[in-house]
């Protein structure tokens, strides 16, 4: 909330955002000195955000932080990260003041410029389930207040005064600058947008080119505006702000599967800019798929789009109609080929089609495709490699299950990319969350109760609030405050403070969390009682769970009962598993057991612990004999593994439910095994080197240096503080 009001006080006296910018230097410089490394990475995070929306900053105080930020790369991480990235940025901004503000507004608001054609946007998933109807109306009622008034006109307006105002100084006179502007029809203000923005980014490119001539080029460019009206010289005043505009930010609920997908090639390639489903599905017949590994086990439930063929393969069963175009004097050779008919034909979602994902190649960076079916003797052009011109910040909003779906989801999109690359090389992913817990705390409630069942559905949150103090003050905090917020009465006040607040919080949130910390995904391969029944496949990313079930058959009812009087609640279970040890030599370790369930937990407590490592809590049913007669007692068991498979003995299922969603519940399970998912696309390429070398068991080639583990990454401000 500090950190909130701060920045407020720039919006709103922007004269003093020169002296507020000097007290935080003054206070990072302090840290510094007495070794109050907790209190850096929150300090500098201020300031930059401070230092985009300030009107100008001289080269003095830039250059006390921009030294500041080299004095960082001396120590360990996460500091010397963040120092060397916030280093880079500031020497831009010594030599183009106001390039930070100019570069995100054109990237947020997915402004044409040729000179920096990147766009960004924010896409925040919410599951209608998780949370209530109120919350999510509210969310979505505040994400469309905060595009209200932001047309492109208006941010490349913003763009010109600010970029004039940071370079010039109380030089530059915003009032006649902002009249002049809003006078002007929209091409005439494209025109000064394009300049500015060309001016800025080739000083930036430069290495000779200093603050004056930018400043210079500049001063030419606002002469100009002002010289095509009839503004007189008006006197100079004080330092005016320039409003940072909220970013672009779209609110979905998450009600398919696919749905994250969908919305990530709409964003590389709207449908409003791609041909019609009809013409899709002709382009399709013409384009061959690349041959695909069918062995390759993480890619063999991708849809296929194929055709049943008729036809027996032998030339002379081909009707007459068919050889005609084919025949040697044929003029086109493109008509030669081959047409499959009497066939039935899957028709795909236009989303799915090739021919809508070849389009999405046609952006910059990238050349028209080559046709699948070339003319002999014309060799293909090399296509450009394409441009990662794209950013995504998925802002995940509720609590441990949403994170499930998210890690089902990124998986499934890694199959998909590593069966057909489309988003990867053009696309910049990053995940954010934020957590959100429905049910408000209930003050006569046992305290101590109410905390753990928050805890246990944000154990990722608490786990990130831990590693990151930043985390904890500005996102753990909105836990309960978006629900508040969302459930209170409607008055004239309520919009304005949501509007400032929670949209200001998300937008610092994406602007200012760069720093990924890695959670490793699971996979879990189920084996039913039914030896008919196919073993289904899945991944969670904090909890698996297991349950005794409980039997609805008479005889099976009357067989349990008698087994728990001799041997005591519960089943009796096999469970083998891989023992992590210090060295990290693979300890392979048997248990038979009787047990009531057991719990999985992917999350550890302490931040200082392995995060690819499981904490398995097994509750063992102990028979104890004494001289009042058989009794039982229930004992739990720890252990640490990341690879364990998990057996019924005696045949009797039991259910697995997968990160505390009862949704994701598999029943009548006899068997688990859970490992670290690997990456696709090195499952992909194991299986074509060991094609070529079988007796090869380690990796060698490419498959070395490629990413092994399925990691999912979720930013925050400093990463893992040790």
């Amino acid at each position: 909330m500090l950190r909130w009001t701060l920045h407020k006080k720039i919006d709103q006296n922007p004269s003093n955002s020169s002296i507020l910018v000097r007290i935080l230097v003054k206070e990072l410089e302090r840290a510094e000195r007495g070794d109050f490394r907790h209190y850096i990475i929150p300090l500098l995070h201020t300031l930059m955000y401070a230092l985009i929306k300030a009107p100008c900053i001289s080269e003095e105080l830039c250059g006390r932080v921009y030294d500041f930020c080299k004095k960082l790369l001396t120590l360990p991480k996460p500091f010397c990260t963040i120092g060397l990235d916030y280093a880079i940025r500031l020497k831009m901004e010594r030599t183009t003041p106001g390039m930070l503000y100019q570069r995100m507004v054109i990237s947020e608001q997915s402004l044409r410029s040729d000179p920096y054609p990147y766009q960004e946007k924010i896409f925040i998933f919410a599951d209608p389930e998780l949370l209530s109807k109120a919350i999510c109306n509210a969310l979505v009622t505040d994400t469309e207040a905060a595009q209200v008034s932001q047309s492109p006109r208006a941010c490349m307006c913003y763009v010109i005064t600010h970029a004039m105002q940071a370079a010039l100084g109380e030089g530059c006179d915003m009032g006649s600058l902002k009249a002049t502007l809003q006078d002007m029809p929209r091409s005439d203000v494209e025109h000064w947008f394009q300049q500015v923005v060309a001016a800025a980014e080739c000083a930036g490119k430069e290495a000779s080119t200093d603050r004056g001539q930018h400043a210079a080029r500049l001063e030419e460019i606002y002469h100009t505006i002002l010289s095509s009206s009839q503004a007189g010289d008006a006197p100079l005043g004080e330092l005016q702000g320039t409003p940072l505009p909220n970013p672009s930010i779209s609110f979905h609920l998450w009600t398919e599967d696919d749905q994250l997908w969908k919305e990530l090639v709409l964003f590389i390639r709207p449908l409003s800019q791609s041909c019609e489903p009809d013409c899709l599905s002709q382009d399709l017949d013409s384009f061959e798929i690349p041959d695909i590994i069918s062995e390759c086990e993480c890619c063999d439930e991708q849809p296929r789009f194929s055709v049943l063929s008729t036809d027996s393969g032998i030339e002379r069963d081909l009707p007459a109609a068919a050889e005609e175009p084919g025949g040697p004097g044929s003029a086109d050779p493109e008509q030669s080929r081959l047409q499959r008919k009497g066939g039935i034909k899957k028709k795909p979602s236009p989303l799915e089609s090739v021919a809508f994902l070849q389009a999405g190649c046609n952006g910059p960076g990238a050349k028209p495709p080559v046709k699948a079916q070339r003319r002999a003797g014309t060799p293909p052009e090399p296509a450009a490699p394409p441009q990662r011109l794209h950013t995504a910040r998925i802002v995940l909003l509720g609590d441990d299950r949403i994170l499930g779906r998210l890690a089902q989801a990124y998986h499934s999109l890694r199959k998909r990319e590593t069966r057909r690359v489309f988003l990867t090389p053009r696309l910049n992913l990053q995940f954010y969350y934020i957590p959100v817990v429905t049910g408000q705390p209930d003050p006569l409630a046992d305290v101590d109760h109410a905390a753990t069942g928050q805890e246990e559905l944000c154990e990722v949150a608490g786990y990130l609030g831990r590693a990151d103090p930043w985390y904890e003050s500005n996102i753990n905090t909105l836990c309960h405050m978006i629900p508040k917020l969302a459930t209170m009465p409607s008055s004239p006040s309520k919009h304005l403070v949501t509007d400032l607040f929670i949209t200001d919080v998300i937008a610092y949130y994406v602007r200012m969390g760069i720093q990924p910390v890695c959670f490793q995904v699971y996979a879990v391969k189920v084996f039913f009682n039914d030896p008919a029944q196919e073993p289904a496949e899945d991944v969670f990313l904090t909890e698996l769970r297991t349950q005794v079930q409980e039997n609805t058959s008479p005889r099976e009812l009357s067989v349990t009962k008698k087994k728990t009087t001799l041997d005591g609640p519960g089943i009796d279970l096999t469970v083998s598993y891989r023992k992590v040890v210090v060295s990290d030599r693979a300890k392979e370790l048997a248990v038979s057991l009787r047990s009531t369930g057991l719990v999985m937990k992917a999350i550890p407590a302490d931040e200082a612990e392995d995060l690819v490592c499981l904490n398995v809590n097994i509750t063992e049913i102990v028979k104890i004999n004494n001289l009042s007669g058989r009794s039982f007692s229930a004992v739990a068991n720890r252990l640490k593994s990341r690879y364990i498979k998990i057996r019924s003995t005696e045949q009797r299922p039991f259910m697995v439910c997968l990160d505390k969603d009862s949704r994701r519940t598999y029943r009548n399970v006899i068997s688990v095994e859970v490992s670290p998912c690997l990456e696709p696309s090195y499952c992909l390429q194991k299986t074509r080197t060991m094609k070529f070398s079988l007796h090869e068991t380690e990796d060698v080639g490419l498959v070395k240096y490629m990413a092994k583990s399925l990691l999912l990454p979720i930013n925050t401000f400093a990463g893992v503080i040790q």
